[in-house]
């Protein structure tokens, strides 16, 4: 079966954290390690339901920041910690767009409401045919529905598109819908994949 779409994942494939620091040092300020920032920004109640759209990315923030003991004002300049060492792959981006005539691209990605703008702030939403958001239709991976939502949108069947994710539950949900999954391990080994597969 000829392959006619190709879905990535955002974080951890085309955004990825290449410089710890940052957000080392930002814990630091509160006595927090690494994890416990990521845990409090990405792995809660409040992520959760963010991902999902049932609450806003900014309310989202205003939970995070007050788990920290700090006043709302303070958001910009965390939230900009957080994220100061994650680089978007320009490169990877390149590869996306080079992908077309042959196949149609797509988005799939677990995210909150500010994905959407964000990408078109930084300029690659050009990348996408489609870009499904979780917070933007309800659910999340690895439920199926944000796959079949997917699908739909680009109006290919599981079994002509591939999906490249850096989570191992996510590509196991993706081929039990009949799609093939590809684990991210770096850039150069998923443009390799792809490309053996077209």
């Amino acid at each position: 079966m000829s392959i006619k779409a190709v879905y990535f994942d955002l974080g951890g494939v085309i955004v990825r954290t290449e410089d710890r620091g940052p957000r080392t040092r930002l814990g630091a300020e509160f006595g927090k390690s690494y994890r416990d920032m990521e845990l409090i920004v990405f792995e809660n109640d409040s992520s959760i339901r963010a991902t999902t759209g049932e609450i806003s990315e900014e309310e989202h923030w205003q939970n995070a920041i007050a788990a920290l003991g700090l006043p709302e004002s303070e958001i910009p300049r965390v939230r900009d910690a957080f994220f100061a060492g994650d680089q978007v792959d320009r490169q990877l981006l390149d590869f996306m767009r080079g992908l077309r005539p042959r196949c149609k691209t797509g988005l799939i990605s677990n995210a909150w409401s500010g994905l959407r703008p964000w990408i078109v702030s930084q300029r690659f939403d050009d990348a996408f045919d489609h870009m499904t958001i979780s917070a933007e239709i309800g659910v999340g991976k690895p439920a199926a529905g944000i796959y079949l939502h997917a699908l739909e949108k680009l109006g290919v069947r599981a079994d002509e598109s591939v999906f490249v994710d850096d989570v191992p539950r996510n590509i196991e949900a993706c081929n039990a819908l009949g799609m093939r999954g590809i684990l991210f391990q770096s850039a150069g080994q998923v443009i390799a994949d792809i490309t053996q597969l077209l």
